[in-house]
């Protein structure tokens, strides 16, 4: 069994893209649009900061209290798509209750979506062509496998997971690669059936569900779930001890996936940049 180490390839694309940044004239400028005071969104929104100052990209933390209205948010985006200093934007989800995710997700200008994730890019990757940027989680997902040379043309992929940010764009970029596709959710009967003939297990649900005995030996497994388990641990939606028995490549949690995102959303502020100075 090899661990999939997302740190290590992490490390390594982000020491080659300072040497991209540093040769560029003009710096990309990120903004991230944080509303309310969601202690894991903090920790994220901080991470890409520091990653994203540590690299020499500007970036511009902003954040507002959780009473902030739709309108007032969707009034900021529409400062910073005409503000012509802003290569890239994102909005950190989830957002509060009362605002609604996909009108504020489509105000941003498709050329400075770093998360792809507006209905114009994500219809671009859906309709088998190529969007401003991939979203960061599957791009990151598709490096760690490349890296470790891992073969997706004619495999079996089981996607794990329907959400517009993981589960649905990771599996259509696998079709993309010519593997075969099944895309499982909450509402999947007879799951284990369907693991246990997989060359390539991407789980992104949310919640622990894949042991051992639901894989097939020799398999591959992305672990894209993180959450807390009864003792405080970090922990992710496959039983890791069980499966690192019978995978012969896994992602650790933490450690595996969640490094490739920070990776791969740095990778997509500067690629935008560079498209917007074509």
């Amino acid at each position: 069994m090899i661990i999939l180490d997302g740190k290590k390839l992490r490390d390594k694309i982000l020491a080659d893209l300072k040497i991209r940044l540093d040769a560029m004239p003009v710096k990309p400028t990120l903004a991230v649009i944080l509303v309310g005071d969601d202690p894991a969104s903090e920790i994220y929104v901080n991470n890409k900061q520091k990653t994203a100052q540590n690299l020499g990209i500007n970036s511009v933390v902003l954040k507002y209290p959780a009473q902030l209205s739709e309108n007032e948010l969707l009034e900021k985006i529409n400062e910073l798509n005409n503000d012509t200093a802003v290569s890239a934007i994102l909005v950190q989800l989830p957002l509060p209750a009362h605002i609604d995710k996909n009108k504020i997700i489509n105000a941003i200008c498709p050329a400075k979506d770093v998360d792809g994730l507006t209905a114009q890019n994500l219809g671009l990757l859906f309709s088998g062509q190529t969007p401003m940027v991939f979203p960061a989680t599957p791009r990151g997902i598709l490096l760690l496998l490349d890296e470790y040379k891992i073969e997706i043309e004619g495999k079996h992929v089981v996607v794990i997971g329907r959400s517009n940010l993981v589960g649905k764009p990771v599996s259509q970029m696998m079709l993309a690669r010519n593997a075969t596709v099944t895309t499982c959710h909450s509402y999947t009967k007879n799951l284990a059936d369907i693991t246990k003939s997989a060359d390539i297990v991407v789980c992104a649900i949310g919640e622990k569900i894949i042991t051992n005995s639901m894989l097939k030996s020799g398999c591959v497994v992305v672990d894209v779930g993180i959450s807390l388990d009864s003792s405080g641990k970090v922990t992710g939606d496959v039983e890791f001890e069980g499966a690192s028995k019978i995978a012969s490549y896994i992602t650790p949690v933490p450690g595996g996936v969640g490094p490739m995102t920070i990776a791969a959303l740095m990778l997509n502020t500067v690629d935008l940049l560079a498209a917007q100075q074509v």
